[in-house]
């Protein structure tokens, strides 16, 4: 069964076990060999290594196959929203002691942010606080002097 939402385990991926998830979340679904393609010219991995991948995967519930002919044909088990969001809430709880304000002040302070960027994560969180505007635990959530000049993570 795939992790969901509210399972305590988090989904974590390798490399390998992403960029097979990919194909198969374009694809819909496909055939050992449909993902040795799509992967092999960036990862130069074997047939038989993406097959052997891709039946470590269905025991861990995150790709089913059926039959067709003498193929398996793959499917993933898990949507990409719901693994970034596994993922993300893992990285955030081991690196950052589950603050994700802490993990936003590191993107931004640590990556090369333009203008541009700057001004769509301002966009971004214009939306968000239009969508709880009138919640009446909008208010409750904002931290204690939080204002548009208090610096993210609630450090300086």
């Amino acid at each position: 069964m795939p992790t969901t939402d509210h399972d305590s385990d988090p989904v974590r991926l390798g490399d390998l076990q992403l960029a097979i998830l990919r194909v198969l979340w374009t694809a819909g679904e496909a055939t050992v060999a449909q993902v040795h393609a799509a992967v092999e010219p960036s990862r130069g991995s074997a047939a038989s290594t993406i097959a052997t991948m891709l039946s470590k995967m269905e025991a861990r519930g995150l790709v089913r196959h059926r039959k067709s002919g003498r193929q398996f044909v793959y499917r993933a088990r898990i949507g990409e929203e719901q693994a970034k969001r596994s993922m993300v809430r893992d990285v955030t709880s081991r690196l950052f002691a589950g603050d994700p304000l802490a993990l936003v002040s590191h993107l931004v302070r640590a990556e090369e942010l333009g203008p541009e960027d700057l001004d769509a994560i301002r966009g971004m969180i214009e939306r968000h606080a239009a969508r709880h505007e009138g919640s009446p635990s909008a208010a409750d959530d904002a931290p204690e002097g939080a204002g548009a000049d208090a610096p993210l993570g609630g450090t300086p």
